[in-house]
């Protein structure tokens, strides 16, 4: 049996190797600093963990170039720590999330924020503000021995010379490990999986021209650039 078309596998490089990371599924976490939380006027604060999706094709590297997304007058960056997924796992306790991690990255949620708060007023999900081609920027991927304590690092987003967010880590309500723990109860985790662990307050609209960087200690930049739209 021979396929109709051969599909296109994205992957990510990690650093220090010649080798890609082969992307099987995106996942985001949802409200993960309280004071985006508050920023957001939305959810309780003591809410665990929830998680939606983009799809794998969404994907954009760094030094890439994102044209402005159709149906919106609102596109926001949200920068983001990536985690990379090595080993697979379902139902994992917090004391061996760990071990699932292969490295880490710095990535951006961009996010059709009027579109997002018109799912969210209609109570539908979120895909039209969240899964849209190219709303997943993310770098290369620091391997977990090599980017040292993720816990001590600080995010730090820019855009121009502006900085817009900037951040500790250590400020996320749920870690890494118990993130992992939590999605892997729904989810079976597997190589190739990348976590977007959710942002700190700051995020604002961008427009073509404008370039986007993001900075997390330890681990290699992102920088992309938000382009006019595609001509249909």
């Amino acid at each position: 049996m021979t396929l109709l078309f051969t599909p296109t596998t994205m992957s990510v490089p990690v650093l220090s190797t010649d080798q890609d990371f082969p992307v099987r599924r995106i996942y985001c976490v949802g409200r993960n600093y309280v004071d985006h939380i508050r920023e957001m006027k939305e959810g309780d604060e003591r809410d665990d963990p929830f998680f939606f999706q983009k799809p794998a094709d969404a994907l954009v590297p760094d030094h890439g170039h994102v044209p402005y997304p159709p149906r919106t007058t609102d596109l926001q960056f949200e920068g983001e720590l990536v985690v990379a997924i090595g080993a697979e796992g379902v139902d994992i306790d917090v004391d061996h999330a760990p071990d699932l991690v292969l490295g880490y990255a710095a990535g951006i949620d961009l996010t059709r924020r009027d579109r997002r708060r018109d799912c969210r007023d209609r109570r539908i999900p979120w895909e039209a503000g969240k899964s849209f081609d190219a709303s997943a920027p993310c770098g290369p991927i620091t391997r977990r021995a090599e980017a040292g304590d993720i816990t001590t690092a600080t995010l730090r987003l820019s855009v121009g010379d502006r900085i817009r967010q900037h951040t500790p880590i250590a400020l996320m309500i749920w870690n890494v490990a118990e993130i992992i723990a939590h999605l892997s109860t729904d989810y079976r985790l597997m190589p190739g999986d990348l976590v977007y662990t959710g942002t700190p307050a700051g995020v604002a609209a961008v427009t073509p021209g404008d370039t986007i960087r993001v900075d997390i200690d330890g681990l290699a930049p992102l920088s992309i650039t938000i382009t006019e739209s595609r001509t249909p």
